[in-house]
């Protein structure tokens, strides 16, 4: 359960990375001082910073650069690979297509999912079947986002492997039947400036907030953001809003919901939310790390005795929740849009 908490900890996981698949990998003095840290963080803030996480920072600081390309191009060349429901919601959505709380959200994106092939998971899996749409421009695109994404979902199953073993349990229990062939969700997200330097709001801008308090779905997110911009904000106990400043190297993390769910709410998917007040775009590439489409997903014995003895959630199947978010969650245009928000 999140804390009244005022900052969000930096936890350095060089000790995790190194040594997440070492047999021994518990019983190292390194490791175990990590894991404190990972639990400590879920407990009290559901959002942690990661450092010496192994992913060059040319190709995170690449990552952002790329996409700031894309959304300066042309409205007609962004409208090229649409988001629709027929594309399984893979694809552009403009500012304004994404609700959260029945108000629009100020900010574009790319969403991007797992490829679901047709009638890879049943009925389950049908509304989400569909190829990611990736644009031909900028040149490069597809590749190094497919590049970013091999790495990201790499360093998520380190970081999970950390919190199992924080939570008491043997390193590989996000894995088998519920993260052994984890989905994924990438956000390529632009945040357009809503004031001016003077302080003037922009004309036709109905709302200052680019994407409202929501919580994550899956098990865990890495947000890789403008180092320059803060913008990020995580709520505390107190119902403050914390802000996540932007550590250059860095990844901020957070809890989902099914991770929530598996911990028993030992872990908080805490409350968070993006208000762009700076008077320069913001791009934030957002990576979600997601149990596996089809996996049943319930409190875990342990997590269930270290909180009472009680299951206090109901078990929910990851890609029926996602189908339900994405379905309902957003506008859906003529021609169809929805996306997720962080």
């Amino acid at each position: 359960m999140a804390t009244d908490f005022r900052s969000i900890p930096l936890i350095d996981i060089t000790s995790l990375v190194e040594k997440w698949n070492h047999p021994n990998m518990a019983q190292h003095e390194g490791v175990a001082e990590v894991v404190r840290q990972l639990d400590r963080a879920c407990r009290e803030a559901g959002f942690f910073y990661v450092k010496g996480h192994g992913i060059p920072c040319s190709l995170i600081e690449e990552i952002r650069s790329i996409s700031r390309q894309f959304f300066h191009l042309p409205y007609e060349e962004k409208l090229k690979i649409k988001l629709y429901p027929q594309t399984g919601y893979r694809g552009y959505q403009r500012v304004g297509e994404n609700i959260t709380k029945g108000v629009p959200d100020m900010h574009e994106a790319i969403d991007c999912y797992r490829e679901i092939t047709p009638g890879m998971y049943g009925h389950l899996g049908e509304a989400m079947e569909g190829h990611n749409r990736w644009p031909s421009e900028p040149p490069n695109f597809k590749k190094l986002m497919e590049l970013y994404l091999d790495h990201c979902t790499d360093l998520s199953r380190k970081i999970m492997r950390g919190i199992a073993l924080a939570l008491g349990g043997p390193v590989d229990a996000f894995e088998g039947n519920t993260a052994g062939d984890p989905f994924w969700v990438l956000r390529v997200i632009g945040y357009p400036v809503v004031s001016h330097e003077n302080g003037e709001e922009m004309q036709n801008s109905k709302n200052s907030v680019g994407c409202e308090a929501h919580t994550d779905y899956g098990l865990l997110t890495l947000v890789n953001q403008d180092d320059d911009i803060t913008a990020l904000q995580v709520r505390n106990s107190n119902g403050e809003w914390i802000s996540a400043v932007p550590i250059p190297g860095t990844f901020v993390c957070n809890i989902g919901d099914m991770l929530k769910i598996l911990t028993n709410g030992l872990y908080e998917s805490t409350l968070h939310r993006v208000i762009n007040n700076s008077p320069k775009y913001r791009v934030c590439v957002a990576y979600f790390y997601e149990p596996n489409y089809d996996a049943a997903i319930e409190p875990l014995d342990i997590c269930v005795e270290k909180t009472g003895g009680t299951k206090k959630f109901q078990g929910a199947v990851y890609g029926k929740h996602l189908v339900s978010k994405v379905l309902t969650n957003f506008i859906i245009p003529r021609g169809g849009s929805s996306g997720l928000v962080v």
